[in-house]
């Protein structure tokens, strides 16, 4: 299984959209707040400055788009 990780933050409309997608098919994967020290940091490593952020085992996608997101999740 392919390594999920979410960086979101609070009221973020996409951010909301991906979790709901993401637990309707049962996909585990860790959730970050951006907001807090350690997603703030991971996120400036990558230099992603808009949210959400998928990590898909050592891939990012920026922004959310179910389709990209399956084609990555298979391809990666």
């Amino acid at each position: 299984m392919k390594r999920l990780v979410l960086y979101v933050k609070d009221k973020c409309p996409h951010c909301k959209d991906a979790q709901r997608y993401l637990d309707s098919k049962g996909y585990q994967y860790r959730l970050t707040n951006a907001k807090m020290q350690r997603g703030r940091k991971e996120l400036d490593a990558i230099g992603a400055r808009s949210l959400p952020v998928l990590k898909i085992g050592d891939r990012y996608m920026i922004g959310w788009n179910q389709k990209n997101f399956e084609r990555m999740y298979k391809d990666s």
